[in-house]
C-alpha cells in the first residue's frame, strides 16, 4: 500500500510536520542539516505522500517506485518521511546518530527500512538511480526512480557522466529532482562554483526539463505527473527553493546547511513550524 494525501493544506501540514520532527531529531545543542532539509520539505512530502507506489511493510517489493537521496547528509528528513509512513515507528527518530541505531548522518541499506542505497559521497545517486531504471526496466516492472539532487552536488563530475548517459539510454523512467537552493556548504553556490545557467545544462544533454517553485504542492504534483507521462528521455526537475525554508533564522544562510540551535533558537524553531 501507499500513503495517499491528496489534499494540499493537509500536504503543507505534513511538510512542516516533518520539519519539526528534523528539529526534534536533532535537538539544541547537536550539529544537524538543516538548510537542505528544509528546503527540500516539500519535494519529498509530495513524493512519500502522494506520488510513490511502495509498501511499508514489504519494503523490497519488486514492482516499487525507487527514492535516492543523493545528497546523503539530508538523511534526517528522509528519515521522518519514512517513519510517518510507516517503514519503522515514529519514536525511533529520538534515536538519531545515537550508538547502535539504524538512522545514522548517512542513509544505510542494510539497516534502514525504505533506504534504497547508501549515498552522501556526492555526485554518486544519479549514477545508482540510472542503474536501477535501467534494471527495473529490463525487468520489465513499472517501477519510477526518483534521484533528488543538491544544487552544490552539480559541481561533480560524475552527476554530468550520469546525465549524458541516462539520456543515451532513453531512461524515461528516471527523474532527477535539482534542490537549487542557491546555497552548498560554506556561501552560496554562485560564489563557490557558479554553475551557470542549469536549465540550458541539462537540456543540451538531451533531458526533459522542468522549472518549478519547489515550495508549491500543486507545481510539483503537476511536474511529477509530466515526468511521468515524458516517453524517450529522462526528466529533471529544478526546483527552486529557500535554503532553511520554514524558520526565519535559518532562511537563507549558509551556516544552517550543517547548523546547532541553541535552547532558545530550538524553542522558535519548533513555535514557527506549528
Amino acid at each position: 500500500m501507499s500513503y495517499r494525501i491528496t489534499s494540499i493544506p493537509e500536504l503543507e501540514k505534513m511538510a512542516n510536520t516533518l520539519r519539526r520532527d528534523v528539529v526534534e531529531m536533532v535537538g539544541p545543542g547537536q550539529a544537524g542539516h538543516y538548510g537542505g532539509s528544509f528546503s527540500s520539505a516539500e519535494l519529498i512530502t509530495a513524493l512519500y505522500f502522494n506520488k510513490l507506489h511502495y509498501d511499508p511493510s514489504n519494503p523490497k517489493m519488486p514492482e516499487r517506485d525507487r527514492f535516492l537521496l543523493s545528497k546523503g547528509h539530508v538523511a534526517v528528513i528522509q528519515y521522518a518521511a519514512l517513519a510517518r509512513t510507516g517503514f519503522f515507528d515514529v519514536s525511533e527518530l529520538s534515536t538519531l546518530k545515537k550508538l547502535g541505531s539504524r538512522l545514522q548522518g548517512h542513509p544505510d541499506i542494510k539497516k534502514t527500512p525504505g533506504i534504497e542505497a547508501n549515498t552522501g559521497s556526492l555526485g554518486q545517486g544519479l549514477s545508482i538511480g540510472l542503474g536501477i531504471a535501467l534494471g527495473t526496466r529490463l525487468d520489465k516492472l513499472p517501477s519510477r526512480v526518483y534521484v533528488l539532487i543538491g544544487d552544490g552536488e552539480l559541481d561533480e563530475g560524475q552527476i554530468w557522466e550520469a546525465a549524458m548517459a541516462a539520456a543515451n539510454f532513453k531512461a524515461d523512467n528516471l527523474c532527477a529532482i535539482v534542490d537549487r537552493n542557491h546555497i552548498q556548504a560554506t556561501d552560496f553556490t554562485e560564489k563557490r562554483m557558479d554553475s551557470g545557467n542549469i536549465p540550458a545544462k541539462w537540456a543540451a544533454f538531451g533531458w526533459n526539463v522542468l522549472e518549478i517553485n519547489g515550495h508549491d504542492f500543486n507545481q510539483i504534483l503537476a511536474a511529477y505527473d509530466q515526468a511521468a507521462a515524458c516517453k524517450d528521455k529522462p526528466t529533471v526537475i529544478i526546483a527552486d527553493t529557500i535554503k532553511g525554508k520554514g524558520v526565519s533564522f535559518a532562511e537563507n544562510t549558509a551556516a544552517f546547511h550543517n547548523g546547532t540551535m541553541t535552547e532558545e533558537l530550538y524553542k522558535q524553531a519548533l513555535d514557527e513550524l506549528k
